[in-house]
């Protein structure tokens, strides 16, 4: 199924105007008992197993109820959402992903309202007015290298850096016209770059980059030494094994994660139990610990100068979805596959 196809991105920017009007939803309680009797919580998510398994281990632990976990992409979490909802059969109570493809969920319907008790103390400019998805991570995007291919003083320290001839063939990112974030980061460039960003984008091309499916295969191909440099999230450098850091710089186009409630499931409280554990304290210094930056003031990941980087974060915009489609099938294909 093609998302974008499907009008994923139709009433966005509408949703988002309304999302603006009003105070925000107020918090639901959760009934532990029952959700233990429901004995399960199946979450559809986007981030990588292993940086799970902290979380979901602690919570499994500390209620008894077993989590499955199916991890893709944040366009394959919603296409695979989206198709079983169509087909009245959702296989899924709780839904993790990207602020776009979240709203195209809410959109469809896919959600149910709930507001986790535990998440009172996020930052109030981050919650959604009206309860239906709920954030609990930032992902800030940087540059990657290999620290034994790349030495010190050769480190790019920006992104204009990655436009030098040394880095042409080397530098690895994903396809922007399959990877919707992608897409979204080099639209956002122009917050740095203004009317310029294309020119950018276009500049980037011509260093002939190793494209891949998203941005997890990004470190990996640093960490095997098939590209020298990249652009992906920071927290893969915890997230990863290998000779892997990231670049310190002042500025980070920043993708903010959601949690929602299958409006269809059939565990309700155990999956309100988990997304009010994955915002409380616990489950945020969980998520912190396996490299991810929470929503919960205070609390960062074990990774080098990580509180030099949460006041650097810039929330990415999303495009229309006329934008989308424009960018992904005509401006980005043009540019990096027929220039």
């Amino acid at each position: 199924m093609n998302l974008r196809a499907k009008g994923g991105w139709v009433l966005l920017l509408a949703g988002v105007s309304l999302l603006l009007i009003g105070g925000p939803a107020a918090a639901q309680p959760v009934n532990v008992d029952a959700a233990k009797k429901e004995g399960q919580v199946v979450v559809y998510g986007a981030q990588v197993p292993q940086a799970m398994e902290g979380v979901n281990k602690g919570f499994e632990k500390k209620y008894g109820i077993k989590v499955d976990y199916w991890r893709g992409s944040s366009t394959q979490v919603a296409e695979r959402a989206l198709s079983e909802f169509r087909a009245g059969k959702p296989g899924y109570d709780v839904v993790e992903g990207n602020r776009g493809v979240q709203l195209i969920m809410r959109d469809e319907g896919l959600f149910a309202k709930f507001v986790p008790p535990s998440s009172d103390k996020f930052p109030a400019k981050f919650k959604e007015k009206d309860g239906m998805i709920t954030p609990w991570r930032a992902l800030p995007i940087s540059i990657l290298y290999n620290t034994e291919m790349v030495k010190a003083n050769e480190v790019p320290k920006t992104l204009d850096d990655l436009l030098s001839p040394k880095w042409t063939g080397k530098i690895s990112m994903p396809d922007p016209t399959r990877h919707t974030t992608t897409a979204q980061f080099l639209w956002n460039l122009s917050k740095f770059k203004g009317d310029k960003w294309l020119d950018y984008v276009k500049a980037l091309a011509k260093q002939k980059p190793i494209l891949v499916e998203s941005l997890a295969p990004v470190t990996t191909t640093i960490i095997k030494g098939e590209a020298a440099v990249g652009i992906a999230y920071i927290k893969y450098v915890k997230q990863y094994k290998g000779p892997v850091s990231y670049v310190l710089m002042d500025k980070y186009l920043t993708d903010p994660n959601y949690m929602s409630l299958s409006a269809k499931t059939t565990r309700p409280n155990a999956a309100k139990l988990y997304i009010d554990y994955i915002c409380s304290a616990e489950g945020q210094k969980a998520t912190a610990e396996e490299g991810e930056f929470p929503m919960l003031p205070g609390i960062v990941p074990p990774i080098k100068d990580a509180e030099k980087v949460v006041p650097g974060m810039i929330f990415m915009d999303n495009p229309s979805e006329e934008e989308f489609n424009k960018l992904m099938s005509t401006t980005f294909r043009q540019i990096f596959f027929n220039p």
